[in-house]
């Protein structure tokens, strides 16, 4: 009986974020770990399908890193990075667009089998991501692009029907040739252009830490002038810091919510949407800190 009353408590917990976020647009960046583990990828995409049965819209940005790196060391190509951005000459650009088409259509298959409709484009499809050259630092690291204007035409028609959309990022140029987009790149985009009510990270860490040598440290909430302070505090480096300044220009353009959570985590998402205590990092404005965060940050 104390089992049956806990699962209660929990679903009541969670009434309030469901009430909350009930047909609001919320976009997951889903890459990492959680992507190559069949359980984990099991998790998210039922945590996925949750999350729009109790009426939520969700939309799947994907990456594929790992695997675009495994097929290129298969074929002998060796994988070259400026500052986490892959080099991406022409045979690089040919494998990443078979691989993200394959992981693509696969998390289209795994959503269905739940009973959800889903449907998989590329930024290609609809010119959902219009894009140009992306230089490091004024070197030209290939067919990388950096995205100049979000179509969301075919995005919003796919949820109207009631489709969960899964986007791959691949873009394309004026001159409509196809670039590879960094995935955090293109789900800030995305979140952005739509007015998504959050935006979500799935990563290999458990958040943002204010000393990153001290596991204790784990920030839960990070309005905006704390995450200015921690990015001017030279605490954040590696690849959490594109990442959270991708985070804050997203928050500042108007998505109200962006999480970064530990996506080996089974069920991060669920834990972070419906729980008061919640997992990893929040990056909001002020002004929409929940009650129970006032004070907490």
């Amino acid at each position: 009986m104390d089992q049956i009353l806990l699962k209660a408590q929990t679903l009541i917990e969670a009434l309030p974020y469901i009430q909350k976020f009930n047909n609001k647009k919320v976009v997951v960046k889903y890459g990492g770990s959680a992507m190559i583990d069949e359980n984990l990828q099991s998790n998210v995409i039922k945590d996925v399908a949750l999350l729009k049965l109790v009426g939520m819209k969700p939309i799947i940005v994907h990456g594929g890193g790992k695997e675009i790196t495994s097929w290129l060391k298969k074929l002998g190509h060796e994988s070259k990075f400026v500052e986490g951005l892959r080099v991406t000459d022409d045979m690089t650009m040919e494998i990443a667009e078979m691989v993200l088409g394959k992981v693509n259509k696969n998390l289209v298959q795994m959503v269905e089998k739940l009973g959800v409709k889903a449907v998989g484009i590329s930024g290609k499809d609809g010119a959902t991501l219009k894009v140009e050259k992306k230089l490091v630092n004024g070197r030209d690291i290939g067919l990388v692009g950096n995205i100049k204007e979000v179509n969301i035409d075919l995005i919003n028609t796919l949820i109207d029907n009631d489709f969960v959309p899964i986007i791959s990022p691949i873009g394309l140029d004026d001159n409509f040739v196809s670039y590879n987009i960094n995935a955090d790149d293109a789900a800030c985009a995305v979140a952005t252009a739509i007015g998504a009510e959050k935006l979500v990270f799935l990563t290999d860490i458990e958040g943002v830490y204010a000393d990153p040598n001290e596991k204790k440290s784990l920030i839960s909430v990070l309005t905006l002038d704390k995450a200015d302070e921690l990015l001017a505090s030279g605490f954040v480096g590696g690849g959490m810091l594109p990442k959270l300044k991708n985070c804050v220009d997203a928050v500042r353009n108007g998505v109200s919510r962006v999480h970064i959570l530990d996506g080996r985590m089974p069920h991060c998402l669920l834990l972070e949407f419906f729980t008061n205590k919640g997992i990893g990092t929040a990056i909001i404005h002020q002004e929409n800190l929940f009650d129970n965060e006032i004070g907490t940050c």
